[in-house]
C-alpha cells in the first residue's frame, strides 16, 4: 500500500472518529431533556391568549416596556426619550390639577352635508368612527385649573380620522376662544393633526378664516393664547392658528409642517436637511418659541400662565 492511500485511510478513519465523538458529545448535552410526546396537548379550554396592551414598543428606538410603566412616564419612552402619540384625555388628565376638569361642547357632532363617498360613505365613516374611538370628534374641549390658575384646553386626537380639521374642529375652536373671552381665561390648543378632512371639501377650508378671526378677537381682548405642536402638526392647522399663538411650543422630536417631507422632496428633487420638519429644526429657524418635554409641560404653562396673569 503506497504511503498516500495509507494516509487518506488514516485521515477518513480520524475523521469518522471525531465525528462519532461530537455525535456522542451532542447527545449528552441533550439528556437534560426529552419530548415524551409529540404536540401540544394543551386543551383548548386551559390555553390562555396574552391580553393586548401589556406590552409597548417604542417606535423609534424599539425598547419595549409595559404599558404601565409607559403611562407612568406620561407615554414618553424610558430609553430614548421618544414622546408617543396620546389623545385629549391623557393630556387633560396631565396638565389639568388632580386630573379634573369640565368638559365642553361635546354635543356638537360632524354632519355629512355633501353626502360623500370615498372607499365608503362619510356618513358610516363617522358612525363606525365614533363606535370605536368614543370621540365625539377630532377635538375636545376642557375647562379647569393647571398649577391653581385657569386654563381652557382645545386638543386634538389623531384616533378620529387623523385629527382633521372638519367644520366641528373650528366650531369648538371658536366657541372655546368665545368662552375664554367670556370667562377670561388663557386658551390653549394643542394640535395634532394631518390637515383638512377631503370629506367636508370647502366646509373644511372655511374653518381656517373662521378660527383665525375668533382668535383675534381673543387678542383683542389681551387674552393669552398658547398652541403646543405636537406629532404630527399638519396641512391647514399649522397654515393658520397652530401657529398663530402667543407662545408656540412644540413636543420634542414632533413632526410640523405643511406638505410631508416626502412630498417635498419629491418636488424639490434634492435631499432635505437633516432633521427637516422636526421641531428642533423649527426651534432653531425662528417657527417656535419653545421645545416643551411632556415631562416639564405642566410646570411650563403654570410658568407661562403666571407670567402673562402678572
Amino acid at each position: 500500500m503506497s504511503t498516500t492511500k495509507k494516509s487518506l485511510e488514516d485521515f477518513e478513519q480520524r475523521l469518522a472518529g471525531e465525528e462519532l465523538q461530537n455525535l456522542a458529545a451532542e447527545e449528552q448535552r441533550g439528556k437534560w431533556f426529552r419530548r415524551r410526546s409529540k404536540g401540544i396537548l394543551t386543551t383548548t379550554s386551559e390555553k390562555r391568549e396574552t391580553p393586548d396592551g401589556l406590552w409597548v414598543m417604542c417606535p423609534q428606538c424599539k425598547h419595549t416596556c409595559s404599558f404601565t410603566e409607559l403611562h407612568d412616564r406620561l407615554h414618553v419612552c424610558p430609553n430614548c426619550n421618544y414622546h408617543h402619540r396620546i389623545g385629549s384625555d391623557e393630556y387633560f388628565h396631565i396638565l389639568f390639577d388632580n386630573g379634573s376638569f369640565e368638559r365642553l361642547f361635546d354635543n356638537i357632532f360632524s354632519k355629512d352635508f355633501l353626502q360623500f363617498t370615498d372607499l365608503k360613505p362619510y356618513e358610516a365613516r363617522l358612525k363606525e368612527t365614533w363606535a370605536k374611538t368614543d370621540l365625539h370628534d377630532s377635538m375636545s374641549v376642557a375647562h379647569g385649573m393647571v398649577n391653581e390658575l385657569p386654563l381652557v384646553i382645545a386638543c386634538m386626537d389623531f384616533d378620529f380620522i387623523g385629527g382633521s380639521l372638519g367644520s366641528v374642529m373650528g366650531e369648538k375652536i371658536c366657541r372655546a376662544a368665545h368662552y375664554s373671552i367670556q370667562h377670561r381665561i388663557p386658551l390653549l390648543i394643542i394640535s395634532k393633526s394631518g390637515g383638512a378632512r377631503m370629506m367636508e371639501s370647502a366646509f373644511s377650508l372655511m374653518q381656517l378664516p373662521k378660527t383665525l378671526g375668533s382668535l383675534s378677537l381673543l387678542s383683542d381682548a389681551g387674552i393669552p393664547y398658547f398652541s403646543l405642536c405636537t406629532d404630527p402638526t399638519f396641512g391647514g392647522t399649522t397654515a393658520s392658528f397652530s401657529m398663530l399663538g402667543d407662545v408656540i411650543m412644540g413636543e420634542p422630536g414632533a413632526l410640523i409642517g405643511f406638505a410631508g417631507p416626502r412630498v417635498i422632496k419629491e418636488t424639490i428633487k434634492k435631499d432635505l436637511p437633516k432633521g427637516f420638519q422636526r421641531s428642533e429644526f423649527l426651534m432653531e429657524h425662528g417657527f417656535l418659541d419653545l421645545i416643551v418635554d411632556r415631562k416639564q409641560l405642566k410646570e411650563t404653562l403654570g410658568r407661562l400662565l403666571s407670567l402673562f396673569a402678572a
